[in-house]
């Protein structure tokens, strides 16, 4: 498991640790029933806080991401990945739909948008 640190973003830390788990988890990077990092040892090796580190697992475990056997330690939780799916697709046409507003108002044409999309996706590839 790969988890990064931007000091300079403006997300809190245990919001970085979170999103990155998760879209690990999404992305199938990770898999059900997997063992995650302790949390003393996530934050020993970030260098951060353990109650940063914990906030992020509790927030994992709240949303059903993960799930914790006492004296053994946190593991990725079964997950219905096409209905992870089908709640990031609408969140994108919730996104999308903004854009297009903000894009009539501004006057920019689809194939403006599509290429300012295309720009930004391949920039964080």
């Amino acid at each position: 498991m790969n988890v990064f640190i931007d000091n300079k973003s403006g997300l809190p830390i245990y919001d970085q640790i979170y999103s990155q788990i998760k879209a690990q988890i999404i992305s199938g990077a990770l898999r059900a029933d997997e063992a995650l990092p302790s949390i003393r040892g996530l934050a020993k090796d970030l260098r951060i806080s353990v109650i940063t580190t914990k906030r992020a697992y509790d927030e994992l475990e709240k949303e059903g991401f993960i799930y914790t056997v006492a004296a053994k330690g946190c593991f990725v939780a079964p997950k219905n990945v096409e209905l992870l799916r089908e709640e990031n697709l609408k969140k994108i046409e919730e996104h999308i739909e903004h854009i297009v507003q903000l894009a009539r108002l501004c006057g920019l044409s689809c194939d403006e948008v599509a290429q300012m999309l295309r720009y930004e996706m391949e920039e964080q590839t």
